[in-house]
């Protein structure tokens, strides 16, 4: 029999911290995986990804998937944001000192870029959203990201606007999202860059009409 001194300091396991971090890492990169896994399938034209096709192609187990999110609202609201953090590496600043042509320019220019990533994800979203409050939080979170993005480039327009400020922005709104997007591409069938282009005259003519009327 092992005799134990009862007065001995309790032994610290001091490999323990690291071994935390180590799963805790090793969780992190299962579920950036799965995440990974889910948008690259949407991005190839698969708009409906089973649990099984997912967790397939991110080389785990369906347990696996299951275990790291507990439903598909869960796995929607992570790929939300990996497409958000896609959007965001490809948005530049605007200055809004620069005339208004070239700001119209610069920001269709980038706006068409960030609709045509956003767009498979968008197309697989419109099937589900009507049965996911979390596709639906995705889309809202979208519309105040392109209103933000708007609210910055032509602020100078937007206050010269006077009362008719907020009808403005929801119009620039409204011709910047991926509904008008999707019109253009899919409704009407024009390429990217005659779709840009209707985006401009669009964006151009409602400011242009905005300044007239106030120097009226």
């Amino acid at each position: 029999m092992i005799e134990v001194d009862a007065d001995a300091p309790a032994r610290v396991d001091a490999d323990a911290p690291a071994r935390v971090d180590g799963r805790s890492a090793r969780a992190e990169r299962t579920r950036a995986a799965i995440v990974e896994a889910h948008l690259a399938l949407i991005d190839a034209g698969d708009l409906r990804p089973t649990g099984e096709r997912i967790a397939e192609r991110a080389g785990v187990s369906l347990r696996t998937l299951w275990t790291n999110f507990k439903d598909m609202e869960t796995l929607f609201a992570a790929t939300g944001r990996l497409v958000g953090e896609r959007l965001d590496a490809l948005w530049r600043p605007i200055p809004p000192e620069l005339p208004l042509t070239r700001r119209i320019a610069e920001f269709c220019d980038q706006r068409a870029e960030m609709l045509e990533v956003l767009a498979p994800s968008a197309r697989a979203s419109a099937l589900r959203e009507p049965f996911s409050p979390q596709l639906r939080r995705n889309r809202e979170a979208a519309i105040a990201r392109v209103r933000h993005e708007i609210e910055l480039v032509f602020e100078p327009e937007l206050a010269h606007a006077g009362p008719g400020r907020e009808q403005l922005l929801d119009a620039l709104t409204v011709a910047c999202t991926w509904a008008a997007w999707a019109m253009m591409r899919d409704a009407m069938g024009l390429d990217v860059a005659t779709a840009r282009a209707t985006l401009a005259r669009t964006i151009g003519a409602l400011l242009v009409d905005a300044i007239a009327a106030g120097l009226r």
